[in-house]
């Protein structure tokens, strides 16, 4: 099940910004975060696939949404220029971003190789 986070819950579980200079995760596996759009198409393209993905590592990582056009402020601070965007958050180290809508296998690549996680 894919959670959407506003910008409280995004604080308590993957990053409080406000009390933090250096990176400091907050949740307790690896996340992966979607920045997306309602509108914006390729956003729709990768949603199912996050749906599938959330089945497939279902109690190993979190997976997230934040709307851009509601969490203004938590896309500015990750400089989310363009959507979809998607944060990758290793439950050590720092987190990587990629844009784009990306094949299920490239998902699958990045979530062994950034996050450390197997099916």
């Amino acid at each position: 099940m894919l959670e959407h986070l506003t910008k409280e819950t995004f604080k308590e579980k993957v990053f409080n910004y406000e009390a933090n200079k250096e990176w400091a995760f907050e949740g307790d596996k690896p996340c992966m975060i979607d920045f997306y759009a309602d509108w914006c198409q390729p956003c729709k393209m990768v949603a199912p696939i996050l749906e599938e993905l959330s089945k497939d590592y279902d109690g190993k990582i979190d997976i997230y949404k934040v709307d851009t056009e509601a969490e203004q402020e938590l896309a500015s601070i990750f400089g989310i220029r363009s959507i979809p965007s998607l944060l990758f958050v290793p439950k050590d180290g720092q987190p990587q971003m990629a844009q784009g809508a990306l094949p299920k296998d490239t998902f699958e690549k990045a979530i062994k190789d950034v996050l450390n996680v197997e099916k």
